[in-house]
């Protein structure tokens, strides 16, 4: 595989702007539609990199943390990208297959942590990120929402320090760190709380609980 001292990155959502901004002049954007030469890392849809991989075969990486493509390598970077260069210091980046020591390189230039991450691990890898990013901001934004359909703006950041608290306790203390009446075993707490919301969301507030 040819030297990553500077490649195109293949994408312009989120994730391929982001990196894109933060790499500066070693790294060109170009739209999934191009066709460029040199390394090209696939920061596309998880649908279109086994067919844009094989346009650009030995010379490219991808950014899915789901999908393997055998003799294709990936480099999944563990966070949430909202298109702009951000701290990315202590953030994971999952390799699988033969990165480029160029290209891991390059990610530690920005502060990700690169680990080994075995191609038959990675869809368990990745619903695990999708349980502590996606669904966790389904809950965030559920409960928010809940609170606004009954007149309820909370002053200031509103959840957020809640949130915020929570994560930072359960990094320091583990599962020590969590809080609130499921941990405490208060039963009477938990059914007035569960009587007090929708069916589906009632579920979820239970089915959680007992995990």
């Amino acid at each position: 595989m040819e030297p990553w001292t500077s490649f195109s990155i293949l994408g312009r959502g989120r994730a391929g702007r982001a990196l894109a901004e933060a790499w500066g002049g070693r790294a060109t954007l170009l739209p999934g539609t191009a066709r460029p030469g040199g390394p090209v890392l696939l920061a596309v849809p998880d649908g279109a990199v086994e067919g844009l991989a094989r346009l650009f075969p030995g010379r490219c990486v991808h950014l899915s943390g789901s999908l393997h493509l055998e003799g294709v390598p990936s480099a999944h970077p563990l966070t949430s990208f909202d298109g702009a260069a951000g701290d990315w210091r202590g953030t994971p980046l999952a390799l699988t297959g033969a990165v480029p020591a160029g290209l891991v390189a390059a990610f530690r230039d920005l502060g990700f942590a690169p680990f080994d991450l075995p191609a038959a691990v990675k869809p368990l890898y990745h619903a695990c990120a999708v349980l502590a990013s996606g669904h966790a901001a389904t809950l965030w934004l559920g409960a928010r929402e809940l609170l606004a359909r009954q007149g309820v703006a909370l002053p200031g950041r509103g959840l957020a320090p809640l949130a915020e608290a929570t994560l930072r306790n359960v990094e320091k203390h583990g599962a020590a760190g969590r809080t609130g009446p499921f941990v405490r075993g208060d039963a009477a707490t938990v059914a007035r709380d569960a009587a007090a919301l929708p069916g589906d969301w009632r579920d979820v507030f239970l089915e959680l609980g007992d995990l």
